[in-house]
């Protein structure tokens, strides 16, 4: 209890050095399809990480944003920190969506997703660091810089360093009321193309195959798909055919958007789209895509995490909830290497990818010490 309290101390005296980190983290934006804007801001964190004692290592990509890895302290094995510096947001868009504080929140675009999460991680850290807590294990930081357009080129680095590590802990935003992520589902897209034959739509529409047609016919089988009780999400989200209005069309297009709880679900949802087979013979259907993020599931490993977790908050005086959400991030990735990995744990807000995207301001160092106290207790 004195090491928590202690922990609580020292990142609320360090408010303001928090605050003044989350700032400029946001005010270097960083839109993932700007590998310029994105390095400019990876350059100020890697310079900060520094300062706080990190070893940080840049791991370069040719068409993203380099990945940044910062370790501390030393040790057989690891816990690993994880998140990203992308945002939605272009360059210019602080200039619509300036930094604000207001009743007691910040505001900003990517601060709640997840440039205050960032900062959270830092602080427990340097928390850890300069109170004297004994780390048996090295804390590495894995900050990445292409999650929001699917982490294609950071999957293999949080791969890898996640089966080095005991633990991942995502400073991803908390659920509403600062609650933890124990779950999230899996998240994907398939896309189909019928391909028909075309005709003259006025002169002998009975030559041709529409593929328009058979595609509709195919969406409604694909949204028979769709169970929400049981946390199936299949949606068709995109549609494009035909080229002119007097020819029966020979192409047809569509994507659908897949959100599966669990690895069974996927499987069955796979193997759906798969036997997809047109009703009118006369056209093709190509199915492509599949899951892009695998679910991450609420495993022993994770209950456990969690339960430390809800332990140190109660060291530090409130109760800390727990639940799922549809939307994934590199903690899935973990998560379904078997890796015990806990997510949510960054900033308490709202708004993410929103015009109303803010943190709540006096909610952060009690974070960065829940972050802090959960480290030891990996120990």
């Amino acid at each position: 209890m004195d090491t928590i309290i202690r922990l609580r101390d020292f990142c609320r005296a360090e408010r303001e050095w928090l605050l003044e980190t989350v700032k400029t983290l946001t005010c270097f934006e960083s839109p993932t399809t700007d590998k310029a804007a994105v390095d400019r801001c990876g350059a100020e964190l890697a310079s900060r990480l520094e300062a706080i004692g990190g070893r940080v290592t840049r791991l370069p990509r040719p068409d993203r944003g380099d990945h940044l890895l910062a370790e501390f302290g030393c040790g057989a094995s690891q816990v690993l920190l994880l998140g990203h510096f992308d945002t939605v947001w272009p360059v210019g868009q602080l200039d619509r969506m300036p930094l604000m504080r207001a009743n007691g929140r910040l505001y900003g675009p990517g601060i709640f997703d997840m440039k205050a999460g960032i900062a959270v991680g830092m602080l427990a850290t340097r928390a850890l660091l300069e109170i004297g807590t004994p780390l048996s294990r090295r804390l590495v930081m894995l900050w990445t810089t292409d999650e929001e357009i699917g982490s294609h080129s950071s999957r293999a680095a949080i791969e890898d360093e996640a089966r080095r590590s005991d633990a991942v802990l995502v400073l991803e935003p908390s659920l509403p009321g600062g609650a933890l992520k124990t779950s999230r589902k899996g998240c994907g897209a398939y896309h189909l193309v019928v391909n028909g034959r075309a005709a003259h739509a006025g002169i002998e529409p009975e030559k041709g195959a529409s593929a328009v047609h058979e595609l509709a016919h195919q969406i409604l089988r694909i949204d028979a798909l769709q169970n929400l009780e049981r946390g199936l999400s299949v949606n068709v989200v995109q549609v494009s055919g035909g080229l002119r209005s007097n020819v029966i069309p020979d192409q047809a297009r569509a994507t659908v958007d897949v959100r599966v709880p669990t690895e069974e679900a996927a499987a069955e949802i796979d193997a759906a789209f798969r036997r997809l087979c047109p009703v009118d013979e006369r056209t093709t259907i190509d199915v492509s895509g599949g899951l892009e993020r695998p679910p991450l599931e609420r495993t022993a490993g994770v209950a456990r995490l969690y339960e430390e977790a809800r332990i140190v908050a109660f060291e530090l005086g409130y109760e800390l909830a727990e639940g799922g959400t549809g939307g994934g991030s590199d903690g899935n990735f973990t998560a379904a290497l078997g890796v015990p990995t806990l997510d949510g744990l960054g900033a308490i807000g709202d708004g993410a990818h929103a015009l109303h995207e803010h943190i709540d301001i006096d909610s952060l160092p009690d974070r960065a010490a829940l972050v802090a106290g959960l480290i030891i207790r990996i120990q």
